[in-house]
């Protein structure tokens, strides 16, 4: 009697269990959940305005339609944010960063505070390209990078840090072009150096061009003329900013060696990296794709690059498959290119 209760009890049983199952095998994977993305810089800039846009559209078109929510964890350039997704993180499909395309310089130069390999990073999409810029006060003495090259006194441009776009152009300028630059480290982001800068606290600041043309307080500066572009990164000249010579002009002008262009070109054309949007290592590859897809049709939502327009931010869409094979490329440099580049950013 007791088996055939138990054989009862098990076939009422059964078919809930089945039922259970069943319904969690078709709900889609992000129903009812909220995913995070960190951003490694404070609010108000770029990266930040990006990742804002790209979290209300990016949801809707991902299974389950979830919701994602912005967390700022700024610090030493991204690193911290970037050491965060890479070793702290779970790999469930529920964390993502955006990270500043400058942080493989410190893997490749070997800083011990790194603790990332962007190699095993899985990269999901980033929405522009960055050329960099270097802005300067119009009332410093300092109206070209001759001037800066035969000041006495070196101007002081802010920085965020190491992997900062604002430290990585100042150094290459002083090493290939011996313009010495002051760098003053440890500002938490972007806004807070152009405050900076407005304060008289320092002078300069490196950028990437977007911002500068697309947002406060540059758009109010540059019709005072409170700043002037001593530079730009870009292989060709800014239409919106003719006078201002590229680096390469530059390097063709004073007959700049050949070592020193590739060691430029390895990190100027990092900024294809762009703004761009990574997961965890040992993140389930079916996820990954997923959300590699979701990215790549909400960059193609007409509603968002509406909006995007509308915000004065550019879009130059980078896929991820595409950021995956860049992240090998920037990492797997020769001996001899490695060592300029430490040599550059101060790592000995």
């Amino acid at each position: 009697m007791k088996i055939a209760r138990v054989f009862l009890l098990t076939l009422l049983v059964l078919p809930v269990v089945s039922q259970s199952r069943v319904r969690a095998e078709q709900e889609p994977f992000y129903q009812g959940k909220t995913i995070k993305v960190i951003v490694g810089f404070t609010s108000g800039g770029f990266y930040d305005r990006w990742s804002r846009l790209l979290a209300r559209y990016v949801p809707n078109y991902l299974p389950g339609n979830p919701e994602m929510v912005v967390q700022n964890m700024p610090g030493a350039g991204g690193m911290i944010a970037a050491n965060h997704i890479y070793s702290v993180a779970k790999p469930d499909g529920l964390n993502i960063a955006m990270l500043s395309y400058g942080l493989y310089l410190d893997q490749l130069v070997g800083r011990k505070e790194v603790q990332y390999d962007v190699r095993k990073l899985n990269w999901i999409g980033s929405p522009e390209k960055s050329e960099v810029l270097m802005y300067m006060r119009s009332d410093t003495p300092f109206k070209s990078i001759e001037d800066i090259r035969k000041a006495s006194t070196p101007p002081k441009c802010g920085s965020t840090g190491t992997a900062g776009t604002d430290y990585i152009l100042a150094r290459l300028i002083e090493e290939t072009l011996g313009a010495k630059i002051e760098t003053v480290l440890g500002y938490p982001g972007g806004s807070e150096i152009d405050l900076a800068v407005e304060k008289g606290e320092v002078q300069c600041r490196g950028l990437t061009a977007a911002p500068y043309f697309g947002r406060e307080p540059f758009i109010s500066w540059r019709k005072r003329n409170f700043v002037n572009v001593l530079i730009y990164g870009g292989l060709k000249r800014d239409p919106r900013i003719p006078d201002t010579p590229t680096i390469y002009e530059i390097f063709d002008k004073e007959k700049t060696p050949e070592e020193s262009r590739r060691v430029a070109d390895v990190i100027l054309r990092g900024g294809d990296f762009g703004r761009p949007w990574v997961m965890p290592p040992e993140t389930p590859a079916e996820i990954v794709k997923t959300m590699r897809a979701a990215y790549a049709k909400a960059m193609a939502d007409p509603t968002m690059l509406d909006e995007a327009k509308k915000s004065k931010l550019e879009v130059e869409y980078v896929p991820g498959e595409e950021l995956q094979k860049l992240a090998e490329k920037m990492i797997n440099q020769p001996p001899a290119v490695v060592a300029r580049v430490k040599n550059l950013l101060g790592k000995k």
